[in-house]
């Protein structure tokens, strides 16, 4: 975790890292989150095949800049994914930062999910970012990850 510091005249932005994946669906980014193990690199990689664009794998620093959250990988593992199963690997489709939307927490039992969640959001470096907790082996999880997505973008609304 980083802080927010002022040198003279200056104040630098808070920043802050995760340990959380980042993938961009279209123009916007999405954290995903979650204890080692609970399907983040497996669902980014899948996310990739079906058009995604890798941001970071493992770690995510972010900061604040212009009122968004940007997500980018630390230089150590820019460009690299775990495949589990198979190594590092390099080579994905990647991109340097994104603008993240929303936070995707990953759970591995099905049985803790809420079936109607209240919409929540999280507060990172100082921006509220929507926030929905997921079953990575859910089998649509790619399409609920896109509801999610459009519900924080303003496309779609929850029924009030």
């Amino acid at each position: 975790m980083f802080d927010s510091a002022v040198i003279g005249k200056h104040r630098f932005s808070i920043m802050s890292q995760l340990h959380a994946n980042c993938v961009q669906i279209g123009a916007h980014g999405v954290l995903l989150r979650g204890p080692s193990g609970s399907g983040k690199s497996s669902l980014s990689l899948r996310l990739v095949h079906a058009g995604a664009f890798l941001i970071s794998d493992d770690r995510t620093d972010l900061v604040a800049r212009d009122g968004c959250l940007v997500a980018s990988a630390p230089k150590t593992i820019a460009g690299m994914c775990e495949v589990r199963g198979i190594g590092i690997v390099r080579g994905l489709a990647s991109h340097l930062e994104c603008k993240v939307r929303v936070l995707i927490d990953l759970e591995v039992d099905e049985s803790v999910i809420e079936r109607m969640p209240e919409q929540v959001s999280e507060e990172i470096c100082g921006i509220a970012i929507p926030r929905w907790t997921l079953c990575s082996s859910d089998p649509a999880i790619e399409a609920k990850i896109s509801v999610a997505l459009a519900l924080a973008t303003g496309e779609m609304r929850l029924k009030s």
